[in-house]
């Protein structure tokens, strides 16, 4: 009897799961690869204008000098970003956040608040959804506050009082403890290593950032799967016994 309600709730997951893909997935990927290429080609549109209208045409080694500068600092975050934020924000999520900036300090942290509220449990399809939902206000919001600091962002500097632009400069830091410190409530163990690892490799061997990020990421990652692999192998024998 227990085999046969096993057997019918992952039959009806496996078909859930077939029908989200069908009606959510699918679409998002169709449209999250065009909007992206988009913004790829419409990256080029100011350098084309300087050409055509202006007419100037950088050498192609100053070209890749450029090129590779910025590749070196932003290119193993362009592969880390989507793999570590992927659990958190789902597909659609990852399509949103590369296309709109803002990643760590703006979107991850929005999208992890309206799960919290919402209660929802992160890598699932509900909370794919609430993250999309949260990212979508943020961006809407980002683009307002955008547009208004454009038009008036001078004038509202220039009043503000001293102490409180020197606290605009711990604003970033101040969301990523706030991020660090959400999570780390979940499982303080896994928190604990991640805060060692990166006091190892930055506090005392001085090691590179584009170094430590997947090296954090990735030794995070394989320490809880071996965690959990143990636990399991633990957990197997005693509910044999049982």
């Amino acid at each position: 009897m227990a085999d046969t309600s096993v057997t019918t709730a992952t039959t009806t997951d496996a078909a859930a799961d077939e029908a989200f893909a069908e009606a959510y997935t699918k679409p998002i990927i169709r449209y999250g690869r065009v909007t992206n290429l988009l913004a790829v080609l419409f990256c080029f549109v100011p350098a084309v204008v300087v050409w055509l209208v202006f007419g100037y045409l950088p050498q192609i080694g100053d070209i890749l000098t450029g090129w590779g500068l910025i590749a070196s600092i932003y290119l193993v975050f362009a592969f880390i970003e989507p793999i570590s934020y992927y659990p958190i924000v789902g597909l659609s999520g990852v399509y949103m956040v590369c296309l709109s900036g803002n990643i760590g300090n703006v979107r991850i942290p929005c999208a992890l608040m309206t799960q919290q509220v919402l209660k929802t449990e992160p890598g699932t399809r509900k909370a794919e959804l609430v993250s999309t939902l949260g990212i979508a206000g943020s961006i809407i919001t980002n683009l307002a506050l955008t547009t208004l600091a454009a038009l008036a962002g001078a004038f509202i500097m220039s009043i503000l009082p001293p102490i409180i632009i020197e606290a605009l400069s711990y604003v970033s830091p101040a969301i990523f403890g706030a991020m660090f410190g959400m999570q780390a409530a979940k499982n303080l163990k896994y928190a604990c290593f991640a805060a060692l690892l990166g006091f190892l490799a930055m506090g005392v061997f001085n090691i590179a950032t584009y170094v430590t990020v997947p090296l954090m990421v990735f030794g995070t990652v394989a320490f809880a799967m071996l965690v959990d692999n143990r636990k399991s192998k633990e957990e197997g024998p005693k509910e044999e016994a049982a």
